[in-house]
């Protein structure tokens, strides 16, 4: 159910729990409000289960920018990931819900304005619950208020409308995307009838379509790839047993069986930015210093394995109301027995079918950026960042409106993943070394994320003056100077969208650990597709990105595949004729 996604990612069932450091610093570190004395760093939910964090993401779908396709064709030197071309994976797995039917008629006769997709696995809806919200008076002023106030506060007037006019808010419409578009938005999200709809369907309906073709193996623990004597990857070994990883709510530290699986052909891996590099050290393959010091014989001396890491920064301005609760969540109470549950479950209805965010804003943070680095948006809830029991915030506070500023296209690249020892139960060592501890250009991501606070902050300053909004919570009214702010954001800053720790990169480069078909430098038969491949985190939610290259890899894969078959000769002038009579007579 869309609005439980918070209260999903704490569920025992399905939780990995990471706990990270944003600083090496431990004094810095300590001053985030969200840290863990016990765990000596910051939560970072992930999710132990088929389908990974598409199972308890907030289901957003934001197309990237066409820059992040562009540059990673500069890279490589291969057309095909030029945006346009990518766009078509986008237009394959998208079946969009949310436009028109005229664009899905437009589409059936070859004009497809929007290049959305329509015949996909991947359903996309807005599911903004309209009708429950009109309902609350108080809330509809204040989206008004934030519509009006953002319109005046953003540029290019004329040209907004324009977008809105031929897009309705939509920002993954193509037109939207070419012109690198900014404005008030209502991001759709990945469901279908109001359910969430991820890898986890897609692959239990192929397994049930294509029973011969396709096992899944659950709880089940990759320790290591295995290798033949020409450093081929000819398959995996793995543990079985349940709750196996440390990440889990409560492992298990029994000992399991190994199982060895061989490959036919290849080896992929898809354990994501996390846990691909750590089961590539695992192997031997990564930074010759980090593999020595835990023992792990080197295979492949290939230091970008792990390094690169990246992450948005995120931040939030939280105020509470000046009454009891939102009318649209009267009532709620997040259990099975709260009507807006009930009401969800029966008639796939009511303020549960949406996330809890109710619009979103898409800027530039300064004029010189050359693309919009900011989403900007607004939920129902008490949230800023993650923290042991931060989903009961949402059950505890029905009377919150957050806004979540989320800046993109960071300039860090300093963050690292490092196996702490040989056993493949244990998490790795993850560390984001945020701003100055990172890559150059801190001072300008630092900026731009203040830019987004103040910029939230002058959309909310009407409630207080029409006594909607009681008291600002986070960062609270005593945070107000350049300074004061800078340094909230530096310390309360967080993310959720780890990515770039096996990059694809030029032939030249030395941390470059993919190439362009998602080849493993060194060694022959592995592949690696999921969020680590990227060289430079994509657009603003990193899931559609993710589903693209993975409908790229696929292409990739079978081409190299029928590449390798001998050639069917080409049939002779008389059986071609053949062939047409016999076309003919049936």
């Amino acid at each position: 159910m869309p609005t439980f996604h918070a209260l999903s990612t704490e569920n025992e069932a399905m939780k990995w729990d990471y706990y990270i450091r944003h600083f090496s610093d431990q004094a810095t570190q300590e001053r985030d409000d969200k840290f863990v004395a016990s765990e000596n760093g910051i939560l970072y939910p992930r999710a132990g289960c088929l389908g990974g964090c598409t199972a308890h993401n907030a289901m957003i779908t934001v197309y990237p920018h066409n820059a992040d396709w562009d540059n990673i064709a500069q890279l490589t030197g291969d057309s095909t990931w030029r945006a346009g071309h990518m766009r078509r994976y986008f237009e394959k797995l998208e079946h969009c819900d949310q436009r028109a039917a005229p664009y899905r008629w437009l589409a059936r006769i070859g004009i497809n304005l929007t290049r959305h997709g329509w015949d996909g696995w991947l359903h996309t809806e807005k599911s903004l619950p309209v009708w429950d919200l009109l309902h609350d008076k108080r809330l509809v002023l204040t989206i008004t208020i934030f519509v009006l106030k953002a319109f005046w506060l953003l540029p290019g007037k004329f040209i907004r409308f324009w977008w809105f006019l031929i897009a309705r808010l939509d920002p993954n419409d193509w037109r939207l995307v070419r012109a690198n578009a900014y404005g008030l938005h209502y991001p759709p999200l990945a469901t279908r009838n109001h359910r969430r709809t991820s890898t986890r369907e897609r692959l239990l309906d192929t397994q049930a379509n294509y029973p011969d073709k396709l096992r899944i193996e659950l709880n089940a623990l990759v320790t290591r790839v295995l290798f033949d004597e020409h450093n081929r990857a000819i398959g995996v070994e793995y543990e079985r047993g349940s709750r196996l990883y440390q990440a889990h709510a409560n492992p298990n530290p029994d000992p399991a069986p190994r199982v060895k699986v061989a490959a036919r052909r290849e080896v992929i891996l898809s354990g994501g930015a996390f846990n691909t590099p750590q089961m590539l050290q695992l192997s031997g393959i990564g930074p010759k210093e980090v593999l020595e010091e835990h023992g792990i014989k080197v295979r492949v001396d290939l230091p970008g394995v792990g390094r690169n890491l990246q992450d948005r920064y995120e931040v939030c301005v939280v105020n509470e109301m000046d009454f009891p609760a939102w009318k649209a969540l009267e009532g709620a109470t997040f259990t099975r027995d709260d009507p807006h549950y009930q009401e969800w479950l029966n008639e796939a209805q009511g303020v549960y079918t949406g996330n809890g965010a109710v619009i979103a804003a898409i800027r530039r943070s300064l004029p010189e950026r050359p693309l919009p680095d900011l989403f900007c948006f607004a939920v129902l809830a008490e949230f800023y960042g993650y923290f042991p029991g931060y989903s009961q915030l949402v059950v505890d506070h029905l009377n919150r409106m957050s806004w979540a500023v989320l800046k993109a296209h960071t300039n860090n690249r300093g963050g690292w993943v490092r196996i702490r020892s040989d056993n493949p139960r244990e998490r790795p060592e993850i560390n984001f070394r945020y701003f100055e501890e990172g890559t150059p250009g801190y001072e300008e991501d630092l900026a731009s994320v203040v830019a987004g606070l103040r910029f939230v902050r002058e959309l909310t300053k009407p409630l207080f003056r029409l006594g909607i909004a009681k008291r600002e919570l986070r960062p609270g009214p005593e945070v107000e100077t350049e300074e004061q702010l800078t340094d909230y954001a530096r310390t309360q800053s967080w993310g959720h969208h780890a990515s770039c720790t096996c990059a694809i990169g030029s032939d030249h480069d030395p941390n470059a650990v993919l190439d362009g078909n998602f080849r493993v430098r060194g060694v022959g038969g592995l592949r690696v597709v999921d969020a680590s491949v990227f060289p430079r985190i994509p657009g603003f939610f990193i899931v559609s990105a993710i589903y693209m290259i993975a409908e790229k890899a696929a292409d990739v894969i079978l081409a190299d595949f029928h590449a390798d078959d001998p050639p069917i000769p080409e049939a002779s002038w008389w059986e071609k004729v053949l062939r047409f009579c016999l076309f003919c007579r049936s």
